[in-house]
């Protein structure tokens, strides 16, 4: 018997996923802030998943998005790291420094501390993207506690990665 750190539903949404990439020859790489790697062990938690995925990348701090994404500086201080701009070129620097085909960014406040007047505690921008594509992107507030929205980020990163592979 095989039991799975993540619900069921996520884990058949991250097969799903891994079916649709295999059979478009597409490889897949994450960026990732507020789940922290949670969608890249979704997707690795699969046997035969080294087929697809091609990197994660964990960028939990602005720096991180920087120099790691090539997220431009300016952005946080003009729209913040929680913002559609931000997940966008997330997504765009997934593709850009790595092999892959397509990617999905998430980046968000978990909670349970973090939260504006402006961006409150549940607020996830999500974004992915196809080479030679325009990025797809959404804005969610999930409700709930740090595990719930983070899980509620994976579902919704998992749901855009499969449209685009589709």
């Amino acid at each position: 018997m095989t039991v799975s750190m993540f619900p069921d539903d996520v884990s058949a949404s991250a097969r799903d996923v891994l079916a649709a990439c295999a059979a478009a020859g597409l490889r897949v790489a994450v960026a990732e802030s507020c789940t922290g790697g949670l969608l890249a062990a979704c997707l690795t938690a699969i046997p035969g998943s080294s087929l697809v995925v091609e990197r994660g990348f964990v960028t939990y701090t602005n720096a991180a998005k920087s120099e790691l994404l090539g997220v431009p500086e300016a952005l946080f201080s003009s729209v913040g790291a929680v913002s559609e701009e931000v997940a966008r070129a997330m997504a765009a620097g997934a593709l850009a420094h790595s092999a892959a085909d397509v990617s999905a960014a998430v980046t968000g406040i978990a909670g349970p501390g973090g939260a504006t007047p402006d961006k409150p505690v549940g607020l996830v921008h999500v974004a992915a993207m196809r080479a030679g594509g325009a990025a797809l992107h959404e804005r969610h507030v999930f409700t709930g506690d740090r595990d719930a929205v983070r899980l509620e980020a994976v579902r919704a990163a998992l749901d855009l990665l499969k449209h685009l592979a589709d």
